[in-house]
C-alpha cells in the first residue's frame, strides 16, 4: 500500500490505533496523526502526534487523504465522518493492515467461541511447524504483528463484526463461522445489521476457498465451498458423540479427558480441525496439539471443586447464546450467576433451558432487575449488587453435586473494565468465600 506523501488520520488512541499509526509511518505517509475524542490520559505513547478531545472541526481542518478507524469507533457518526469529508477512503485498522500482509489467514468469526478457536488454530499451526500467531480481536492487533522484525507466514485471525463493518479487500484463506445469536444491540439498530456485518467475512472469498460453518447456520449467497460441523446434529462432515469427534461415522478424535470435552468446546475443535486440514495440516498434528491444549482463561474454567461443588468461571460469556451453551454443557444441576450491563437483549428465550438444567439463579449488576423478573417464576432467583455478593449467595444455595456457573450473559462495563477483570473478581470472591 503506497502512502507516500499522504496525510493519514487514525481515529482512536488505543492499542490498535497506535499500531496502525506506526504502520502508516513505516509505509511512508507524510503526516500521521491520531485523534481521540476523550481527554488526555496521564500516560500515553508519544511516538505519534495525538490530538485528544478532538472535535469535528479538528477533523475537517486536518483534511486527511486516508482515515483509519479503530474497531470501537462507529464509521457513520458525525464525528468520524468529519475526518472523512475530504479523504479518498475510510477503512478500519484490520482492512488497513490486511493490505500490508502477504501470508495466509484463517479467519474466525461467530458470536461465541472465537477466542478459544483462534487460540487452538494458532497452537495447531505452530505444532505443525508453521510460523503463526493469533491476533486481531484476540488481543494483538494485526497492525502490531506487522511491525515485528519477523512477520509470521500464517495468521489465526479473530474477526469481530465491528472490524468487518469497514472492510473493502479483506479476504481470509479459510473462513470459520462458529455460530450466530443476537448481540451488541447497543451498537446495531437491528439483529439483521449485526448478522450482515459478520457475514462480510466471506464477501471477497472465491469458489476455490473453504468456509467452515456450523450445521443449521443460514448463510445466503456465500461463494466458498462449505464444510459443516455440529455437536447436536449428524448432518455435517464432523459431529460429536459420547466424547468423540466423528467423521463419516468413524471416530477420529477422542476428547475424553481433555480440556475440550464439553460440547461447546467440541464445536471449537471441529471447526479448527476442518480449517487446519484445509490448509494441509495432518490430523495427527491436530490430535497431538489437543493433548496439552488449554482454553484461554475465563471460559468455563474450573476455579474450585470443594465439598462436592464445582465452581466454573465463564466470565467471557457476554451474551445469551454463550450462557446457553455453557448451561447445556453441564451434566450436573446448575446454580447460575448472571448479570452485568444492560445491552438491550431479550433473555426470555433461556427460560425453558433454566427449567431443565438450573436449580437456582443469582443475578447482579445493571441488568439484575430485568433478569430477576424474567427468571423468578422459572427458578428461585436472588438479587445481589456485586459479584462478591452473588458468590456468597450462590454458596448458600448450592449443595453437593451442583455446579456454580458464573456465566454472566452480558458485558461487564457497568462495573468492570472488561470480562477479564470481572473474571478475576469472581475468582477472588470464590477464594474468599470458600477460604481457599
Amino acid at each position: 500500500m503506497n502512502l507516500s506523501g499522504k496525510k493519514v488520520a487514525v481515529l482512536g488512541c488505543g492499542r490498535s490505533g497506535r499500531a496502525a499509526a506506526l504502520l502508516a509511518l513505516r509505509d511512508g505517509a507524510a503526516d500521521v496523526r491520531i485523534f481521540d475524542c476523550s481527554d488526555r490520559p496521564e500516560r500515553y505513547d508519544e511516538a505519534v502526534p495525538t490530538v485528544f478531545a478532538a472535535t469535528e472541526a479538528d477533523g475537517r481542518a486536518f483534511a486527511a487523504d486516508l482515515v483509519v478507524i479503530s474497531p470501537g469507533i462507529e464509521a457513520d457518526v458525525p464525528w468520524t465522518l468529519s475526518f472523512a469529508e475530504q479523504a479518498e477512503e475510510l477503512i478500519g485498522e484490520m482492512e488497513f493492515s490486511y493490505r500490508h500482509y502477504e501470508g495466509t489467514i484463517i479467519g474466525i468469526t461467530g458470536t461465541n467461541g472465537k477466542t478459544t478457536t483462534t487460540s487452538l488454530v494458532e497452537k495447531i499451526l505452530l505444532h505443525s511447524g508453521r510460523k503463526a500467531v493469533a491476533c486481531g480481536n484476540y488481543g494483538t492487533p494485526l497492525s502490531e504483528v506487522l511491525l515485528r522484525d519477523e512477520v509470521p507466514d500464517h495468521l489465526a485471525l479473530e474477526v469481530s463484526s465491528f472490524q468487518m463493518e469497514t472492510i473493502r479487500d479483506f479476504r481470509p484463506t479459510v473462513g470459520i463461522w462458529l455460530n450466530f445469536a443476537p448481540d451488541h444491540m447497543d451498537r446495531y439498530r437491528k439483529v439483521e445489521d449485526y448478522f450482515q456485518a459478520k457475514l462480510r467475512m466471506f464477501e471477497n472469498m472465491t469458489e476455490d476457498q473453504v468456509a467452515v460453518v456450523r450445521v443449521g447456520e443460514n448463510l445466503p449467497g456465500i461463494r466458498p465451498r462449505v464444510v459443516e460441523f455440529s455437536s447436536q446434529s449428524d448432518a455435517g462432515q464432523m459431529c460429536y458423540r459420547d466424547g468423540w469427534i466423528m467423521e463419516g461415522g468413524t471416530p477420529v478424535i477422542d476428547l475424553r479427558g481433555t480440556a475440550m470435552e464439553q460440547a461447546h468446546n467440541a464445536e471449537n475443535v471441529m471447526s479448527a480441525t476442518l480449517a487446519c486440514r484445509a490448509m494441509g495440516i495432518p490430523l495427527e498434528d491436530i490430535v497431538e496439539t489437543l493433548r496439552s491444549f488449554l482454553p484461554p482463561a475465563h471460559r468455563c474454567e474450573t476455579v474450585a471443586n470443594i465439598d462436592g461443588i464445582l465452581w466454573l468461571n465463564d466470565s467471557k460469556s457476554t451474551n445469551l447464546h454463550s450462557t446457553e451453551a455453557a448451561i447445556r454443557s453441564q451434566t450436573r444441576p446448575v446454580v447460575l450467576i448472571a448479570g452485568g450491563k444492560d445491552k438491550g437483549l431479550d433473555y426470555s428465550p433461556v427460560r425453558d433451558l433454566l427449567r431443565q438444567k438450573v436449580r437456582a439463579c443469582v443475578v447482579f449488576g445493571q441488568i439484575a432487575g430485568q433478569l430477576r423478573d424474567t427468571f423468578k417464576d422459572v427458578v428461585p432467583t436472588e438479587t445481589e449488587e456485586t459479584v462478591a455478593g452473588a458468590v456468597a449467595a450462590a454458596a448458600r444455595m448450592a449443595g453437593q453435586g451442583d455446579v456454580v456457573l458464573f456465566s454472566p450473559g452480558t458485558s461487564s462495563f457497568d462495573q468492570f473494565t472488561g470480562y477479564v477483570q470481572r473474571g478475576e473478581a469472581f475468582r477472588e470472591a470464590v477464594k474468599h468465600t470458600l477460604n481457599v
